[in-house]
């Protein structure tokens, strides 16, 4: 994530935002993050997809609900993550 930010500094305030609520959020199911970020994406098996600065840019995040902690799987710009195929991101 340190490459990308140096890479795009207009995205590490959103991210450090982000990452400020994620790290003391309390999310228990899909329903907790929906209810905080009403525009979060839900990929499947416990991977949920975040706007980062205004839909510039996605986070794509596994979340491990029973150990409250959340792995970055992908960030990049949004014209990048249409690229992507999720399912191999889902896999990592």
């Amino acid at each position: 994530m340190r490459d990308f930010k140096k890479r795009h500094p207009d995205a590490e305030q959103p991210l450090k935002a982000w990452y400020d609520e994620a790290r003391t959020a309390i999310w228990t199911n899909p329903q907790d993050i929906k209810r905080h970020y009403a525009r979060a994406s839900f990929a499947g098996r416990n991977h949920v997809v975040f706007n980062i600065k205004g839909n510039d840019y996605r986070l794509f995040v596994a979340v491990a609900y029973r150990f409250q902690a959340v792995y970055s799987t992908f960030v990049g710009t949004h014209a990048a993550y249409d690229r992507i195929d999720a399912a191999a991101v889902e896999d990592t």
